[in-house]
């Protein structure tokens, strides 16, 4: 049965994408996909209540694959984009949905990017101002346009794309800039992949901090025939799993400009977590706080 899910989901994500980027689906890979459909995705459109048309995804970068892994399954996700400062933006249609993108503004409102890729918002749905702090008002408004600290583009059919907050990009010594949420939403396409952080501001090229998928790595090692240990701690300081890791970042970035490729891992044996202070209460990471409890490993990455 997880072979057989395992295959129809590989399909299922090949006809989304290849749907979603105008390609032809050949024949073959249609007739697969119509038994992956009888066979699997009824399932997973029943097990939702049968009749939904789709859902919508904010809050967070959904990751490609994820929604290829639904449209493939005949479930659309629409992402869209919104601010406490702006209200809704930009949503995908169900009649225009581009995966990657957080779609096209409504009616009414504007969004430029402005030369240094951030995404700028104008329009009746932007605030006033922070009520008794204009100073902090000024900083992100000026002619009524909003700057949204997010760094993006726009396709030639309007269509916005988010890579990765205006705070979190870094540069690297060579002056090329680093977006690293794009190449974390990547990273965790792994399945031996749970979280992960990507570091390296001043240095010539970019690191990732992974905590794995433990269950996943397990299995990758048995098959490689490697020995197994016991504690988490042990697992992220074996060599044998350090390489397997690093082998399934290499494959899936080779795609990436070659400055922008992951060159090392550090497998870490604990979770972040909004208790340890590594996570904000919304999940997203403290890159500071990253950056400095785990200074020394990061020089070692390095070294």
């Amino acid at each position: 049965k997880s072979k057989i899910f395992a295959s129809s989901l590989a399909v299922g994500q090949r006809v989304a994408e290849l749907k979603d980027k105008g390609k032809r689906v050949p024949v073959s890979l249609a007739l697969r996909h119509a038994i992956a459909d009888r066979l699997v995705f009824t399932k997973w459109r029943e097990g939702i209540g049968g009749r939904l048309r789709y859902f919508v995804s904010g809050g967070a970068p959904l990751s490609p694959t994820l929604s290829y892994s639904f449209l493939g399954a005949g479930i659309n996700i629409l992402q869209g984009y919104g601010m406490t400062e702006t209200c809704i933006v930009c949503a995908n249609r169900p009649g225009d949905n581009r995966v990657g993108s957080i779609g096209k503004p409504f009616a009414g409102i504007e969004v430029a990017i402005a030369a240094d890729g951030e995404m700028l918002v104008r329009g009746p749905n932007v605030m006033r101002g922070y009520y008794g702090h204009p100073e902090a008002t000024r900083a992100v408004m000026s002619d009524g346009w909003l700057a949204t600290g997010d760094v993006g583009y726009m396709d030639d059919e309007g269509h916005v794309y988010l890579t990765d907050r205006k705070k979190d990009l870094f540069k690297l010594s060579n002056g090329k800039y680093i977006a690293p949420q794009l190449i974390e939403s990547l990273l965790k396409q792994s399945e031996l992949v749970n979280q992960v952080v990507v570091v390296g501001a001043s240095r010539k090229f970019p690191v990732a901090l992974i905590v794995p998928d433990w269950e996943a790595l397990r299995y990758s090692l048995r098959s490689a025939g490697e020995p197994v240990a016991e504690t988490h701690a042990e697992i992220s300081q074996s060599q044998a799993a350090i390489k397997i890791v690093q082998r399934d970042v290499t494959m899936i970035t080779a795609h990436l400009a070659d400055y922008e490729r992951v060159r090392r891992v550090a497998l870490l044996p604990e979770e972040f977590s909004i208790d340890s202070g590594e996570l904000t209460p919304t999940l997203k990471v403290k890159r500071r706080i990253i950056d400095e409890r785990y200074g020394r490993l990061i020089e070692e990455l390095y070294g």
